[in-house]
């Protein structure tokens, strides 16, 4: 039996906050240098490492499922032309990735002055190599790598439409994923131009990353064709299940942290945990399509991919103000990461939601018009 209509959103709406407090979990739970705090012992990084493997429930790969989800719902509805569907994407993801890259280049001149390594962020600001970094691969921030690599991911749609017609070929993200993982070891291990090994590593990474997009328009597929209430329940109860198993899949990464102090390398089953996490966390949110959603999830999910940008440098201010005043050498390491993530986590909410209400700035986090569409609007209106 089939269900009369779909539900509303909500429940994808409550995943897209879930994501937005899995990526500031992760990048609040490191060490001033993104590290596991090997200057520490292990009893002090047991509640850091803890934090990072719950926040690995939901990451970028989820902001990369749920951006696809939606993709597959605009081309199935429109049927748009190749062309005018990259160039929207263009518009929507570059030209607030053109802000944010150039925003981060010199925004993180205030870490380094505070951390005492200042001449090495100028330097790369003197170098070309360097601007092409930031402007291709988004390397000006840790975070930035996931708007290049998006609107890159986009140009594949044609290929990820089959799968809303096949459900099946969504399977084939098994498949991506690991001939990633191959290709980037073999590549890692060649003696190449670092900066050179940088860009293949991106493409090989795009080539792989396009499973997620078969995933997500076999799900939304699915979806659109309408999943009962009955069905729903299953699906909810198999991405628990799948989930914890990824979860324990990935525990000998958290391990080796916990451990050493590093966040080492992924490269078997702790490796695939990780990369199919999105989908089974993904499947659980889809399976609960059917409860008792509150409208504040719909209400937040607006401010998500701001959260997305802004939350780094939330991070850093935090960062440099609890160092700059000596604080940080009264703080265990679990102080540290819980007081960063209860601090990033609603001031960068609060950041977003500032933006979006300034016109002349909104556009940076996707909520208002461009400056120029601006422009053009106010023209119009003195025409008139």
């Amino acid at each position: 039996m089939r269900t009369a209509s779909k539900p509303r959103l909500v429940w994808f709406d409550a995943n897209r906050v879930f994501a937005a407090f899995g990526v500031v979990l992760i990048h609040s739970s490191t060490d001033f240098g993104g590290q596991a705090f090997p200057d520490a012992t292990q009893g002090e990084r047991v509640i850091p490492v803890f934090m990072r493997s719950l926040g690995e429930f939901s990451g970028s790969e989820m902001f990369f499922m749920f951006s696809l989800f939606l993709m597959a719902m605009r081309v199935d509805k429109k049927m748009p032309h190749y062309g005018s569907v990259i160039s929207t994407q263009a518009q929507r993801l570059l030209v607030p990735f053109l802000f944010w890259a150039v925003f981060y280049a010199f925004f993180r001149l205030l870490k380094a002055d505070a951390f005492n390594y200042a001449p090495y962020i100028w330097g790369q600001l003197g170098q070309a190599q360097s601007w092409l970094g930031y402007l291709i691969l988004g390397k000006s921030q840790y975070h930035m790598h996931f708007l290049p690599t998006l609107f890159a991911l986009f140009l594949f749609y044609p290929v990820m439409r089959a799968a809303t017609r096949y459900p099946v070929l969504g399977l084939t993200v098994v498949i991506t994923i690991g001939v990633m993982n191959n290709a980037q070891a073999f590549i890692w291990g060649l003696e190449i131009d670092p900066n050179l090994r940088d860009y293949i590593l991106r493409a090989i990474k795009i080539f792989g990353y396009v499973g997620y997009g078969m995933a997500a328009f076999a799900i939304y597929g699915l979806w659109n064709d309408g999943i009962p209430r009955g069905e729903a329940r299953l699906i909810r109860r198999v991405g628990f299940y799948f989930a914890a198993l990824a979860y324990i899949a990935t525990l000998p990464f958290f391990y080796t942290a916990f451990d050493t102090g590093s966040w080492g390398v992924r490269s078997g089953w702790d490796f695939y945990g990780h990369f199919l996490m999105p989908i089974f966390v993904f499947f659980i949110f889809i399976g609960g399509q059917y409860l008792q959603w509150s409208a504040k999830w719909s209400e937040l999910a607006r401010y998500t991919f701001g959260v997305y940008l802004v939350h780094p440098f939330v991070i850093d201010l935090y960062d440099i103000a609890i160092f700059t005043t000596g604080i940080s050498s009264l703080m265990d390491p679990w102080m540290i990461v819980i007081g960063r993530f209860v601090v990033a986590l609603p001031l960068s909410f609060a950041v977003t939601i500032a933006l979006s209400k300034f016109q002349p700035l909104a556009w940076t986090i996707g909520l208002g018009p461009t400056p120029w569409e601006l422009l053009k609007s106010r023209k119009s209106a003195m025409a008139i």
